[in-house]
């Protein structure tokens, strides 16, 4: 199929003499006026303009620059025809972005070659944009994939170190569905806005997973002891928390941007930090504890309240669980925090399928 030129200009004689030089190569639509021309174009999307600069009414300037402030046509290789032999002339033209400057009268060769030229060149513009857009979604495609792959392998990781307590890999899952409902509830609220970004929450609901990992080196009796641990035992399971911190930075720490590294180091380090400063590994209290580890503290609270251990039964009905977190308002929680969450008991109740006749 031809190229299609639209050629402007109100000299009937400079038209007929473009259309014959032109048609036997290209369709030629001809426009006598910037209005006609600007007409056209609302329902037509030529290959190239060839227009003529001195015109009555409105000048090929000022169409020029209708053409480029409209978003359907600013694309449009623009070739001006002219008399006007000035330097400042053909500078300005340059400057309103036409591709080239074609003098009148027309040396055939000349107006012939620049045409060809200026058409081949935005063809290969298009196709080059097309290459890029083809690979850039190809790389966003790839590193949705990778990014699928590395999720699901942490959180394999994740269930499989939570297994050895006899939790089948439960709390890793619903201990990130709870930090999500957290955080976007809270967000809901306008609570905690400067932190709470999308981003922000995206990468606090992937590290949620990781929030126990460096329980793969405390020793299996330990873990599932199905009695209450003694002082030296308990001592040596709360250095997981480190050991979360340590496995962390070996794993991901060249893989995944800083923010995100730390975040979920701070979830893995912090999340047994109380409200009140006894909690460990830091002993931080109040807002010296990092957000992220303050709504993972509750998530991780809730689940093992909730779901049976190897050391203890589940907590019934669900109202008991909220009340004993309740007590640990302004000591073990944040204040803030356990308030929206205590206030969520419906949404809980629903996503556990809890109805009121039997919770």
């Amino acid at each position: 199929m031809k190229n299609v030129i639209l050629v402007v200009d109100d000299d009937h004689t400079n038209l007929s003499l473009a259309q014959r030089l032109l048609s036997p190569q290209y369709r030629i639509a001809a426009a006598v006026s910037g209005a006609a021309a600007l007409k056209y174009l609302e329902t037509h999307r030529p290959d190239l303009i060839l227009l003529d600069l001195n015109m009555p009414e409105m000048d090929g300037f000022e169409v020029m620059s209708r053409i480029r402030s409209n978003d359907q046509t600013k694309n449009i290789p623009v070739i001006f025809l002219t008399a006007d032999a000035l330097a400042e002339t053909e500078i300005k033209c340059f400057q309103m972005g036409a591709m080239d400057f074609v003098a009148k009268p027309f040396v055939p060769d000349i107006l012939l070659s620049r045409v060809s030229k200026t058409i081949e060149l935005d063809q290969y513009r298009h196709n080059l944009e097309d290459m890029v857009n083809i690979q850039a979604q190809k790389i966003a495609e790839n590193a949705m994939r990778l990014g699928r792959i590395q999720d699901s392998v942490i959180v394999g990781m994740a269930n499989l170190i939570e297994s050895r307590d006899g939790s089948t890999g439960k709390h890793v899952k619903n201990t990130q569905m709870y930090v999500k409902m957290i955080a976007d509830e809270l967000l809901s609220r306008g609570l905690f806005l400067e932190e709470l970004t999308a981003p922000y929450i995206e990468d606090l609901c992937k590290a949620a997973p990781l929030h126990d990992v460096g329980k793969i080196k405390i020793p299996d009796a330990i873990l599932q002891k199905p009695g209450k641990l003694t002082p030296e035992e308990f001592e040596t399971m709360k250095l997981h928390t480190t050991h979360s911190r340590k496995i962390i930075q070996t794993i991901i720490g060249d893989i995944e941007d800083e923010h995100y590294v730390r975040l979920v180091a701070d979830i893995a380090l912090y999340h047994h930090e109380r409200w009140d400063g006894t909690g460990y590994p830091a002993g931080l209290s109040g807002n010296n504890i990092p957000l992220s580890a303050r709504i993972m503290s509750v998530a991780d609270v809730f689940d093992a309240l909730y779901e049976e251990r190897c050391y203890k039964p589940p907590v019934r009905p669900i109202e008991r669980i909220m009340q004993i977190m309740s007590e640990g308002r302004g000591t073990q929680f944040d204040p803030v925090i356990i308030d929206v969450f205590i206030e969520m008991l419906p949404k809980l109740k629903e996503v556990l399928h809890i109805n009121d006749a039997k919770t």
